[in-house]
C-alpha cells in the first residue's frame, strides 16, 4: 500500500453492462484513510455498483479505481479477490453466509483466505475464536450462537453474523451495503455502533450506503447518489 495515498480513488468512472448505456458514471471521489462516509440513495441510484467497483467486485468499463494505494481496476479477478481477502471486510445486501456452517466458522471464513487477516485477528485458532466470539457478543450473539448453522438463524441474526465477519482481522476498509435493512431500531444502533467503534479503533475507512438517513449523522461526510452519478434517472412519478 502506497504511504499518503487516499483509501480509495476514482477518476473518470463508469461502468455498464455490454453495449447498454451506463448505470454508473462518476467524475471523482476521494476518500481519506479512516474517514467514515455514509453513501445515500434509492433503489436503483447505483449505490451497490460504486461498493462492488471500491470491493473489486466488478471492474469499470473506463476509469480508474485506485484502494489503499493499488489500482484494483488493472488487477485481473483474482488479484482483486485476494486483494479484497486480506484489506477488505464486506457486508452483503445478500449476506453470502455458508448455511452449512457454523455461526463462529462464517465469521472466521476471511481469516482462511487470507493469512495476514488472520495474524490480525489472533495468533492461533483459540486466539481466533475468541475473537469472533467478541464481535458477536457485541452483537447480541452470545456463546449460545457459536456453534448454531447459518441456515438455522432468522434474517437479522444472519445479518449480524455478517457484520461479525466482515470486522473479523482489522480490515483497512470496510463495505457495507444496505447493513441494517433486516434489524430492528436496537439492534441497528448496535451495529452502527460496533461498526464505528472498531473501525475507529484500528483506524479503517468505512463506507456505508443505505436508502436510509437516519444514521447519516453518525459519519465523517454524507454522499448523495442523486447528485454524484451522472448516469441516474429517477423513474417517472
Amino acid at each position: 500500500m502506497t504511504p499518503n495515498a487516499p483509501a480509495i480513488r476514482l477518476a473518470d468512472v463508469a461502468f455498464g453492462y455490454g453495449a447498454s448505456p451506463p448505470v454508473l458514471a462518476l467524475e471523482e471521489v476521494i476518500v481519506a484513510p479512516g474517514e467514515r462516509v455514509f453513501i445515500e440513495g434509492p433503489s436503483g441510484s447505483g449505490k451497490s455498483t460504486l461498493l462492488s467497483l471500491v470491493g473489486g467486485v466488478v471492474a469499470p468499463s473506463r476509469g480508474v479505481v485506485e484502494v489503499l494505494g493499488e489500482e484494483v481496476s488493472a488487477l485481473p479477478a483474482a488479484a482483486r479477490d485476494r486483494f479484497r481477502a486480506a484489506h477488505m471486510g464486506f457486508v452483503f445486501q445478500m449476506f453470502n453466509l455458508l448455511p452449512y456452517l457454523s455461526v463462529q466458522d462464517n465469521v472466521l471464513l476471511p481469516c482462511r483466505f487470507s493469512e495476514a487477516r488472520a495474524a490480525r485477528a489472533g495468533d492461533g485458532r483459540a486466539a481466533l475464536a475468541e475473537e469472533a466470539k467478541r464481535l458477536l457478543a457485541r452483537l447480541g450473539l452470545g456463546e449460545g450462537f457459536l456453534q448454531r448453522s447459518a441456515a438455522s438463524l432468522s434474517i437479522g441474526q444472519q445479518q449480524r453474523v455478517a457484520a461479525a465477519r466482515a470486522l473479523i482481522g482489522r480490515p483497512a476498509l470496510v463495505i457495507a451495503d444496505e447493513p441494517t435493512s433486516a434489524l430492528d431500531a436496537d439492534n441497528r444502533a448496535r451495529f452502527v455502533q460496533l461498526l464505528i467503534d472498531e473501525c475507529a479503533a484500528v483506524n479503517a475507512t468505512v463506507l456505508f450506503a443505505s436508502h436510509d438517513p437516519a444514521n447519516a449523522a453518525l459519519f465523517d461526510r454524507h454522499l448523495s447518489m442523486r447528485t454524484m452519478n451522472a448516469a441516474w434517472a429517477p423513474a417517472d412519478g
